[in-house]
C-alpha cells in the first residue's frame, strides 16, 4: 500500500473524491458478485472492493481492481445504483495516478506510450492506418460526405481484424453508401484506456478527435466496434458536441430494408449471434444484427443460453484485451463451448475485441475444427 501515512491519507481523499458518493450508496445486497462472469472461474467480490472504497480502505495494488470486464451485468442489476463501472474506474484512475500496476495490468503503460505517440495501442505506426483499405476504392472523408466511416484501431491494423474493415467497404461501396476515412488523421476512440484509469490520455485522444472531426465537418459517424459507438455516443458528449453515432449492424439493416442492398449468394450454415455488452446491454442494440442474419441466404441461427441482455462477456472490456487472462479464467473458452452446444457452426459477433477473443479461444482449446468465428460484415459481404 502507501509508503506512509501521508501517502495513505492522500489516497483515502483520493477514494472520496472520485467516487465517494457512488460507494456509499451500496448496502451490500451482493447482486453484483452473482452476477458477475468471474465467479464462475475464480472468487472475485465487486460488492467487497465497493464495501472497502467507501471506507477508504481499498488496496490500489490490488490486481482484483483490475479483473472488472465493465460488462455491465451488475448496473444493470444494482437496486442501489452504485454505478459499479464509473466506481471501478474511479479507483483504477487512482492507482494510475501513483503509479501503481500490478503484473497483469503492467501491459497498459507500453499501451499508454503507443496511443500517446501513435494513436493506437497497437504500437503500429500511425501513417499506415489508412492500409487496410488499399485496392479497395476508399475515398477520403471531405465535408459534405454524409458518413465518416470509422474502422477503429484493431480494424486498421491487426491481420485477422483487417478483414472486417474490408468486407465493411465492400458492403457500402455496394449499397452506393457515400462514406470517406480519415485514415492517420484520426486517434484511438481512448474508451478502453478510459476504463483502464487513464482520463489524461482518453481527454487527450478524445479532444484530438473532436477537432478533426468538427474541422472538417463530420456529422455522421459509422463505426465497427461497440466500444467507439459507446464513446463517441455517449462519452463524447461531455465535450459538448453531438455527432450521429450508428453502428455498421444498423446501417446493413436499414439498407437491406430499403432494398439498396441484396444478397444473391448463400452456404448452408447454422450460426449463433453473439451480443457485444457494449452494443447490446450497454446501448440496447440487439435486433439489428439479427434482422441482418435473418436476411442471409442459407443461414440457420440459434439463440445462445445467454444472450440479449443477459449475454456473457467476451473479456475482453475494461482494457483486459491487452492483459493475460490465464487458461482456465477465458470467458471466451465458455462461450465457444455454448455456441457448440447450441448446434451452431458459425459463432457470429460485430466487435472486435470479441472476435480477437474468440479466435484465441478457437485455435487454444483445440476447437478450431469445431467452430469458426466470423463478423457479421464478412457473413454479409460472401452473400453479394
Amino acid at each position: 500500500m502507501a509508503d506512509n501515512l501521508a501517502d495513505y491519507q492522500e489516497i483515502v481523499e483520493l477514494i472520496r473524491t472520485h467516487g465517494g458518493e457512488a460507494f456509499k450508496r451500496c448496502f451490500q445486497c451482493g447482486l453484483c458478485d452473482v452476477v458477475c462472469p468471474w465467479n464462475r472461474f475464480r472468487q472475485f467480490s465487486m460488492r467487497r472492493i465497493v464495501r472497502e472504497a467507501a471506507f477508504g480502505l481499498t488496496d490500489i495494488e490490488s490486481e482484483d481492481l483490475w479483473r472488472c470486464t465493465t460488462c455491465g451485468r451488475c448496473p444493470q442489476q444494482c437496486p442501489r445504483d452504485v454505478r459499479q463501472i464509473d466506481s471501478g474506474t474511479a479507483l483504477r484512475r487512482i492507482a494510475t495516478e501513483y503509479g501503481v500496476f500490478p503484473s497483469t495490468a503492467r501491459p497498459i503503460r507500453g499501451v499508454r506510450g503507443s496511443l500517446m505517440a501513435e494513436g493506437n495501442p497497437l504500437n503500429e505506426p500511425r501513417g499506415k492506418r489508412a492500409a487496410w483499405a488499399d485496392g479497395l476504392g476508399v475515398p477520403s472523408f471531405t465535408e459534405g460526405t454524409e458518413y465518416l466511416y470509422f474502422p477503429g484501431c484493431y480494424l486498421c491494423y491487426d491481420p485477422r481484424l483487417k478483414k472486417v474493415s474490408r468486407a465493411t467497404a465492400r458492403l457500402l461501396l455496394r449499397a452506393g453508401v457515400d462514406f470517406g476515412i480519415l485514415g492517420e488523421q484520426e486517434n484511438c476512440c481512448g474508451e478502453s484506456i478510459r476504463k483502464a484509469g487513464d482520463e489524461e490520455v482518453f481527454k487527450r485522444l478524445a479532444r484530438e478527435n473532436i477537432k478533426a472531426f468538427v474541422d472538417r465537418g463530420v456529422k455522421k459517424i459509422l463505426v465497427s466496434s461497440p466500444h467507439c459507438y459507446h464513446t463517441f455516443k455517449n462519452e463524447y458528449a461531455e465535450f459538448r458536441v453531438a455527432f450521429e453515432v450508428i453502428h455498421i449492424a444498423e446501417l446493413l439493416a436499414r439498407l437491406l430494408v430499403s432494398g439498396r442492398l441484396t444478397f444473391a449468394n448463400g452456404r448452408a450454415q447454422t450460426v449463433a449471434f453473439h451480443d457485444p455488452c457494449y452494443l447490446g446491454r450497454h446501448n440496447g442494440l440487439y435486433e439489428a444484427p439479427r434482422e441482418v442474419l435473418r436476411r442471409l441466404p442459407g443461414v440457420t441461427t440459434v439463440e445462445l443460453p445467454e444472450s440479449r441482455a443477459d449475454s456473457l462477456c467476451c473479456g475482453g472490456g475494461g482494457g483486459r484485451i491487452w492483459m493475460e487472462t490465464p487458461r482456465g479464467e477465458r470467458f471466451s473458452d465458455l462461450r465457444l463451448a455454448q455456441a457448440i452446444e447450441a448446434g451452431a457452426g458459425v459463432l457470429v459477433t460485430c466487435c472486435p475485441y470479441c472476435i480477437a477473443n474468440f479466435e484465441d479461444s478457437r485455435l487454444n482449446t483445440g476447437l478450431a475444427e469445431k467452430i469458426e468465428i466470423r463478423d457479421l460484415t464478412e457473413l454479409a459481404a460472401e452473400a453479394l
